[in-house]
């Protein structure tokens, strides 16, 4: 018999199911789920039939005294489990998965299930998710509660993450005085998109790039894809027309160190498509090089290259029908849980897809991805 590492972080999970007549162990059927889904299943049946075809291979690390859970019991377990709890042992779980560094950027954004939608109304599942650029894996997620939205949600999310040493970058959403005062006693710096829900702060910012004499700057050409792309960072660190003193006299943004102002301009090659022109402006805690700042601000989108896109497309999150209980909130922890597995993994050079499918084909891979040891 073979132990499971991944196991030991979700052994604190409550079995939702009264003791009666239950047959098999939450531990399996959450395993179960995992790694049907790391193999490619999207669906609660395809679960059962994945298990019952790899039920040899599941017997080496885990004993199946009644065989494989049907699709209906599955459904309901992951249906019922205390989601708030499980998101927590994910945490655990994705801390153990590598060393972090030092400086990298934890990129927090929300996403939308939108296949968990019902009756024709708007979905009501909103997930607020913590991206390691680094690392290249999810270090958390909350959803957001009914009738709220992002900024009450971001806070629960930065109380369960260790961030200490690294940098948090959100958009304009999170840009509130409480979430970066939060960030900072988390040990961490922030990189705060600025538009217009903080006009006065807005303002400012346009009016020290217009009329202050104080802004270093660096330019990056970007050639490909068809296009050229010209990025021009421009920072502000000794300011002159922002007013970071409430009427109390305090700090409103806690620890301010600079302004940025990206300015980036999109020429199309071989292509009837209008050059695209795009100015943005952020606040930060940091007094960096512009061209580190630059690189900051980039790093930010590989929430949404490499979470939120690959959710889409390769695990296919937003055409998933599971709404039942808190089945949507369940299955996108596992989504991830699947996604920081094959993430993690150096062994094989292939992307997601490729992955999934030698997991599937290949027993001795798969059990390289689960860590699973003798």
């Amino acid at each position: 018999m073979k132990e499971n590492l991944f196991l030991t972080y979700f052994k604190e999970l409550e079995d939702p199911r009264s003791p009666i007549n239950k047959l098999h162990e939450l531990n399996t059927i959450l395993l179960i789920g995992v790694i049907a889904t790391l193999c490619g299943a999207e669906t609660w049946k395809q679960m059962e039939e994945f298990g019952k075809a790899k039920q040899k291979l599941i017997k080496t690390f885990m004993p199946l005294p009644y065989g494989v859970p049907s699709d209906d019991t599955i459904n309901r377990v992951f249906s019922a489990i205390d989601p708030k709890k499980f998101e927590l042992c994910f945490v655990n779980w994705a801390s153990s998965l590598s060393e972090s560094f030092k400086s990298e950027v934890i990129a927090i954004d929300g996403k939308t299930a939108r296949g968990a939608k019902s009756d024709g109304m708007p979905s009501s599942v909103h997930i607020v998710s913590a991206w390691a650029n680094d690392r290249n894996i999810v270090t958390g997620q909350v959803k957001v509660n009914d009738k709220s939205n992002e900024i009450t949600a971001i806070p629960e999310l930065l109380d369960l993450l260790f961030l200490e040493g690294n940098v948090v970058t959100i958009d304009a959403m999170g840009t509130q005085t409480a979430i970066a005062e939060k960030i900072i006693s988390k040990g961490a710096n922030y990189i705060l998109a600025v538009k217009e829900n903080q006009k006065n702060l807005s303002e400012e910012i346009i009016d020290e790039f217009r009329f202050g004499k104080n802004a270093d700057f660096f330019e990056h050409v970007d050639f490909g894809h068809g296009r050229i792309e010209t990025r021009k960072c421009s920072v502000i660190s000794n300011f002159q027309f922002i007013n970071n003193e409430d009427e109390n006299g305090a700090e409103k943004w806690k620890n301010l160190k600079s302004i940025i102002k990206l300015e980036s301009i999109r020429e199309f090659k071989n292509s009837s498509k209008q050059t695209e022109i795009a100015t943005r402006y952020y606040i930060t805690s940091l007094q960096e090089t512009p061209i580190t700042l630059l690189s900051n601000i980039r790093a930010h989108w590989g929430v949404e290259n490499k979470l939120h896109w690959v959710l889409d497309v390769q695990f296919k999150e937003d055409q998933s029908r599971k709404r039942n209980g808190n089945a949507t909130q369940n299955y996108s922890t596992v989504l991830k849980i699947a996604l920081n597995l094959l993430k993690n993994d150096k062994t094989v050079k292939q992307g997601i897809q490729g992955k999934r499918l030698k997991a599937g084909w290949d027993n001795s891979y798969l059990l390289r991805i689960l860590n699973l040891k003798v």
